[in-house]
C-alpha cells in the first residue's frame, strides 16, 4: 500500500493512456490553468513564505498504508482496495495498482508512525472507567458559558496561534452550533440557522470503524446563493432542494425530495420535459449535464460563477467534520462523546473543470516522478491550513494536552494531505458525502446524537455486494492496523483456520444492523478512549494519532520496497 505520491512513473502512464483510450476525454493541457483561487481578503497566496521543514517528510502517507497484506499461515489481507482502487471521473486518480506492489518512495522505506508499535497507553497510569467517562462527556467545543471555545480562544488570539505575526486569526472560525432540529439544520443561539446541516453517513470499512477508536460526524453548508430564492433572500425550501441537488451530483443517483412546484422554481428537477409536481431530483452524467440549481443559485449557475457538474460539489462548498471519543450509555451501548479528539473544516475555494482536474491528475504524477526523492509537496498556511492542488482549503484543529483544542502543526495537516489530495477512492477528494445515509429520518439528514448506528441496514455496492461483508471477506478483519478481537470472534469461525472464514449467521444479522460490526463493547470503548488519550497527554501525534492496545507486529517497521503485496487481482471500491 502507499499513496498517490509514491506511483509516480505508473500514475503518469496510466492518466496519459486513459485518455489517449477516450477520445472524448479532456487533453491534460497544463497551461490552461486553473481559475483563481477564491481566499479570504487578509490572505494572499502569492507572496506566501516558503513553509517550513516537515519533520515527518512522508506524513502524507497514512500508518495504514504500512500495513502487512500477508499473515504468518500465509493469507492475504487486502484492505488497501477501500482507498485505492479505479477512479471515477473527474477523479482520474486510479490507483488500483497500489493493492498489488509495495510502491513507496525511499524516505518511506523506515515506518515513521512509531506510536503503532510503542503506544503511549503501555507507558501511562490506567485512569479508572469513572475518570475516562467523566473526560469524554466533557465537551472541549463549548467553554463553561455555552460559547464556542476555539472562537472565544481566537478573540485573544495566542500568539502561537498567529502564524504571520498579524495580531488576527485568518482561518476559519468555529462557528456551527450543533442545535440541530428534525430536519438536520444546526441552529444559533437566537434560533437562527447557521447554514450547517448535518448528515448521517456509513463509516468507511476498516480503522474508520467506532469498533476501532473514533466516532465521526459531517455537517455541510453550500454557499449563500444556494441557500436563497431569486431575490437573494435566505430560504430553507429553496435551500433543502440544492442540498438535494447536490447529494445527487456526489452521489450520482436519483434523490426523492418531498413534492415541489417546478414551475415557481423554473427547474424541471425531475427532467421529464415539463414543469410540473416533483418528488425526485434526476441525476443526470456528463459534462454538458441537464441538471440545475435552484434559487438565486440558478442565476449565478448561469452566468458562470457557480457551475454544476457531477462529482464535484459547488464552489464554496463547507464541510465541518469532529472526531471523538467514545462514550457508553446508561444501556452500556457506545456512543458519540461530548469531547472531540479534532475538529476538521474544508471550503472548496477553487473550481475545477473535467480538464483541469485531468490536467492536475496529470502534473501531480509528473511533479513526483521528476521530485529528486519521490516526496509530495504539501501547501501550508499556517493558520489557514493546506491548500490541495484539487481546489480544497483544509484547516483542523486536534487536543492539546491540557483537553483544550488547538490548531494543528504543519506535520499534523500533512497528516490530512494524502488522503484528501488525490487516491482513487474519493469522490471531488472528499468520502462521506457520498457515503450519505438515505434511510431513517428526514432521509438521512440527522446527527448521531439524535440517532444511533443501531438498526441501520448495510449498504450495497454499485456492483450488488454487500459493502461491509465485502470488506471483511477481502481484508479478512476488522481492522486495518490492529487484528480487532470482537470483530474476529464474532465474524470469524475459528475452525476455518488457516484461512479465515466468514460466519453466514453474523452476516444474516449484518444486514439489517450495522452496529453488529461498527460498535465495540463497552469495555473495549474505554480502553480505546484511555489509549487514545495518552497520545494526547504525550502530544506525539506526529508519531501517529490511530488507536493500538498493543504493539503492533502487523505493519512493516522497515518496508521492503517495490516487492509484492501477495494481492494478485486487484479489488475495486464499488
Amino acid at each position: 500500500m502507499a499513496t498517490k505520491a509514491t506511483r509516480a512513473g505508473v500514475a503518469l502512464a496510466a492518466l496519459l493512456a486513459c485518455n489517449a483510450g477516450n477520445p472524448g476525454a479532456p487533453a491534460p493541457r497544463e497551461e490552461a490553468g486553473p481559475p483563481p483561487v477564491v481566499i479570504p481578503a487578509r490572505l494572499d497566496l502569492s507572496k506566501r513564505p516558503p513553509p517550513p521543514r516537515l519533520e515527518n517528510r512522508i506524513a502524507y502517507i497514512p500508518p495504514q498504508c504500512f500495513a502487512k497484506t500477508r499473515d504468518a499461515a500465509g493469507s492475504t489481507h487486502n484492505s488497501c482496495y477501500v482507498c485505492h482502487t479505479k477512479a471515477v471521473i473527474p477523479n482520474y486518480t486510479s490507483d488500483d495498482d497500489l493493492q498489488v506492489r509495495l510502491s513507496f518512495p525511499p524516505l518511506a522505506r523506515d515506518n515513521p508512525w512509531k506510536n503503532l508499535v510503542d503506544p503511549p497507553y503501555l507507558h501511562a497510569p490506567r485512569a479508572s472507567d469513572e475518570d475516562t467517562l467523566a473526560y469524554v462527556r466533557q465537551s472541549n467545543y463549548f467553554d463553561k458559558a455555552g460559547a464556542i471555545a476555539l472562537a472565544r480562544a481566537m478573540d485573544a488570539l495566542p500568539p502561537d496561534w498567529d502564524g504571520n505575526g498579524n495580531g488576527a486569526w485568518d482561518g476559519y472560525r468555529p462557528d456551527a452550533w450543533l442545535a440541530f432540529d428534525d430536519r438536520g439544520f444546526d441552529h444559533r443561539p437566537d434560533g437562527s440557522l447557521s447554514g450547517w446541516r448535518a448528515f448521517a453517513y456509513y463509516p468507511l470499512p476498516g480503522a474508520f470503524l467506532p469498533a476501532n477508536g473514533s466516532f465521526d460526524d459531517v455537517l455541510i453548508r453550500l454557499p449563500e446563493a444556494l441557500r436563497e430564492d431569486d431575490r437573494g433572500t435566505p430560504d430553507t425550501g429553496i435551500y433543502t432542494v440544492n442540498l438535494a441537488i447536490v447529494e445527487s451530483l456526489i452521489r450520482r443517483t436519483d434523490i426523492v425530495i418531498d413534492p415541489v412546484d417546478e414551475g415557481a422554481l423554473g427547474v424541471d428537477l425531475d427532467l421529464d420535459g415539463r414543469l410540473g409536481r416533483a418528488t425526485r431530483i434526476t441525476f443526470d452524467d456528463g459534462t454538458a449535464t441537464r441538471m440545475h440549481y435552484v434559487g438565486r443559485g440558478r442565476a449565478e449557475e448561469a452566468s458562470g460563477k457557480l457551475p454544476i457538474l457531477p462529482g464535484m460539489f459547488p464552489l464554496g462548498t463547507e464541510l465541518f467534520h469532529t472526531v471523538r471519543y467514545l462514550d457508553v450509555g446508561p444501556d452500556g451501548v457506545p456512543r458519540m462523546s461530548a469531547r472531540m479528539k479534532e475538529v476538521r473544516y474544508a471550503k472548496k475555494v477553487r473550481w475545477e473543470s473535467y480538464p483541469v482536474a485531468h490536467a492536475h491528475a496529470v502534473r501531480d504524477a509528473r511533479d513526483t516522478e521528476e521530485s529528486p526523492d519521490g516526496t509530495h509537496l504539501v501547501h501550508w498556511q499556517k493558520e489557514i491550513g493546506t491548500f490541495s492542488d484539487h481546489g480544497w482549503m483544509l484547516q483542523g484543529f486536534i487536543e492539546a494536552a491540557d483537553g483544550s483544542l488547538r490548531p494543528q502543526t504543519y506535520d499534523e495537516m500533512a497528516y490530512c494531505a494524502g488522503c484528501h489530495g488525490g487516491i482513487g477512492a474519493t469522490t471531488d477528494s472528499t468520502f462521506s458525502f457520498a457515503r450519505k445515509v438515505a434511510a431513517g429520518p428526514a432521509r438521512g439528514w440527522f446527527h448521531w446524537t439524535q440517532r444511533d448506528l443501531r438498526g441501520l441496514p448495510e449498504p450495497r455496492r454499485h456492483d450488488g455486494r454487500y459493502e461491509y461483508e465485502t470488506y471483511l471477506s477481502t481484508a479478512l478483519e476488522g481492522g486495518d492496523l490492529e487484528a480487532n478481537p470482537e470483530i474476529t470472534a464474532r465474524f470469524f469461525d475459528p475452525r476455518s483456520l488457516p484461512t479465515p472464514a466468514l460466519r453466514t449467521d453474523e452476516l444474516a444479522r449484518l444486514r439489517d444492523d450495522v452496529s453488529r460490526l461498527l460498535l465495540p463493547s463497552a469495555r473495549r470503548a474505554l480502553d480505546l478512549d484511555r489509549a487514545y488519550r495518552a497520545i494526547v497527554v504525550s502530544q506525539s501525534f506526529a508519531r501517529g494519532r490511530e488507536v493500538v492496545l498493543t504493539p503492533n507486529s502487523q505493519v512493516y517497521a522497515r518496508v521492503p520496497l517495490g516487492e509484492p503485496t501477495g494481492v494478485s487481482l486487484a479489488t475495486t471500491a464499488d
